[in-house]
């Protein structure tokens, strides 16, 4: 069966399914693209875009006429998933996973479980507490049967292929023999070190928990900062070992949880790190979080009258303008979530701190999802004040003359006012910063997978393979694949985890079957298709017996293979094809689309 239609990535296997249903093989169908590649392209030329797509069906006739039955290649699964991150969505994904029968392995590198989720005080646009909800994730996660969570711990080698994966784990020693010694050695430990979890405003011990409440409730030792001197504790001088363990697992599939970074603005970037007023919006997450309990805004021992947030730090960046980062990129992404983010900031300080001025400096304000627009119209009925900017004529943030009555002054260009230049006298400037993503280069060099032009790990398509890579088996949730907020990671990671169980709920994996096949008659084992293969593990020359005489052939691993033809062109006796994309298909579809027509008989 042919048929001529739109493009094949969206229909095609409609089609095979129902030729399937017909009750025939559903690989002798081969689909004909003539909108994308006819009839949108050659709007204008109404005859030749016919005469195109006479040319285009007679090709896919002629291939058709040489297709061959062929089935799906199947392989065993392992009735497991691997779950790589426990923010919130990689705990959400671990969870839903869990519920489908499947054992699920978490792993996560930090010492405490529940990510940048942890670091908030509330989220948008339910103004829930965030700790009560990530709470109760985390309870049921650890108290699922099928679950297994490892912290401290990294993800050291990947082998195999979707459904029988095979992965080395380390983790890293908690340090103590006991809770109580734990206890004992987290009170007497006197190194202390920049607390990450508050983004470097406090100080931590390097015995330490994250936060309260956190999980798991036993202290971990930060084995990258310990200096390894004793510590001493009831007279007795006691020196931290970090013994790793090594664990091995089997899974049939992989889910990349691993989360963002945010921005961190370069030595003076609007003042940041020159100026002790200028700080990021998560830093005043974490400030406000420590001292909800105060009546007045103190910060760097004055009291804070007027606050300006200044939007797109770190995003929507231009070559040219904005400094590239190490790589040599911009962001010149949209981080999506920091507008909201900023007004449900605003909005707390009004509810806190109602005497203070508060001023907004933006390109623009994207509130883009559901309740986030309720946000901006409540903050601009309040006395704050919005000023817009221009990426290329960004705000300029500098110290007040000495014995001003503020520490910093902010210049920019308002647009609103027809480029007015606006001085504002502030006490505090707050940098909306955007997410970056994280640095999980032996990950992706690992798993095969693939970065997009922003750099976030990337999916094959956005709307018809949302959440899978172009590795099989391996899935993403939440914000490895691209700036999301909180209830948007949610949907990504169970969006991943029903993909885990449609690959593993069977205990078996389906494959297309559009793989190498090698000719043993024609195959002289000269090798030239293993140097020249992409996909690790996909062929290999294995030596069999033949007529009394040791011979070596090339030979397929179906699971490994992807199926691109690089082997096809270099052998020299054409003996590897591509299933249903082989040579001789090839030559019938050329000599099919060089052949004469008369296209006044055909449209006739």
């Amino acid at each position: 069966m042919v048929i001529g239609a739109c493009a094949p990535s969206l229909h095609e296997q409609t089609f095979r399914n129902t030729v399937m249903r017909a009750g025939l093989n559903p690989y002798l169908y081969y689909h004909v693209g003539i909108r994308e590649q006819d009839s949108w392209v050659h709007s204008d030329d109404k005859e030749g875009a016919t005469e195109k797509a006479i040319r285009l069906l007679a090709a896919g006739i002629a291939k058709a006429r040489l297709l061959t039955p062929l089935e799906p290649i199947h392989l065993g699964a392992e009735r497991h998933a691997l779950v790589i991150g426990a923010g919130v969505a990689g705990l959400r994904a671990a969870l839903d996973t869990a519920q489908q029968g499947i054992h699920v392995t978490l792993v996560e590198k930090a010492s405490f479980l529940g990510g940048r989720m942890a670091q908030l005080n509330s989220i948008f646009p339910s103004g829930e507490a965030a700790v009560d909800l990530l709470k109760q994730l985390i309870h049921e996660v650890v108290e699922h049967p099928l679950i297994t969570v490892f912290t401290q711990a990294k993800v050291t080698n990947v082998d195999g292929y979707i459904g029988n994966y095979e992965i080395s784990i380390q983790q890293d020693g908690r340090g103590f023999q006991s809770d109580i010694e734990a206890e004992a050695l987290m009170a007497a430990c006197t190194q202390e070190v920049p607390n990450e979890f508050d983004y470097g405003i406090t100080k931590r011990k390097v015995i330490y928990r994250a936060c309260k409440n956190c999980y798991p409730p036993l202290p971990a030792v930060d084995w990258e900062n310990y200096n390894g001197e004793p510590i001493q504790v009831d007279g007795k001088s006691i020196v931290l070992k970090n013994e790793p363990k090594l664990f091995n697992i089997k899974a049939g599939a992989i889910v990349m949880a691993t989360g963002f970074d945010p921005y961190q603005p370069s030595q003076g970037e609007y003042g940041f790190s020159e100026l002790p007023e200028v700080i990021t919006l998560p830093q005043l997450i974490r400030f406000l979080a420590l001292n909800h309990d105060k009546k007045e805004l103190i910060w760097n021992g004055r009291k804070v009258r007027d606050v300006a947030f200044i939007h797109c730090v770190g995003s929507r960046q231009i070559e040219g303008v904005d400094e590239p980062q190490p790589d040599g990129q911009v962001n010149n992404y949209c981080s999506r979530v920091c507008c909201t983010a900023t007004l449900h900031m605003i909005e707390e300080l009004n509810k806190l701190y109602p005497d203070l001025n508060i001023y907004d400096l933006h390109e623009d304000i994207r509130t883009y999802g559901r309740g986030h627009e309720d946000y901006y119209l409540r903050v601009l009925e309040s006395k704050a004040r919005f000023l817009r900017f221009t990426g290329t004529e960004r705000p300029i943030v500098m110290a007040a003359p000495s014995g001003d009555t503020h520490p910093v002054l902010v210049h920019i260009k308002d647009t609103f006012t027809y480029g007015d230049e606006i001085e504002i006298a502030a006490d505090l400037v707050v940098l909306a910063v955007g997410m970056v993503p994280r640095t999980v280069d032996d990950l992706v060099q690992m798993l095969k997978i693939s970065r997009g032009n922003d750099r976030f790990l990337l999916e094959v398509h956005p709307k018809l393979r949302p959440v899978e890579t172009s590795v099989n088996g391996i899935v993403l949730a939440g914000t490895a694949q691209g700036p999301m907020n909180i209830q948007e990671s949610l949907t990504a990671a169970s969006a991943a985890s029903a993909k885990v169980a449609t690959l593993l709920g069977k205990s078996k994996v389906e494959l297309p079957p559009f793989v190498a096949h090698v000719d043993a008659d024609k195959c002289e084992g000269d090798g030239i298709c293993i140097d020249i293969c992409i996909s690790e593990g996909a062929l290999a020359l294995v030596t069999f017996g033949e007529n009394g005489n040791e011979v070596k052939r090339a030979v397929v691993t179906p699971a490994n293979c992807a199926g691109c033809g690089a082997c096809v062109g270099v052998c020299p006796n054409r003996a590897i094809d591509v299933q249903a994309w082989t040579l001789a298909q090839y030559e019938a579809m050329v000599d099919a689309i060089a052949m004469d027509y008369d296209f006044a008989e055909e449209v006739a």
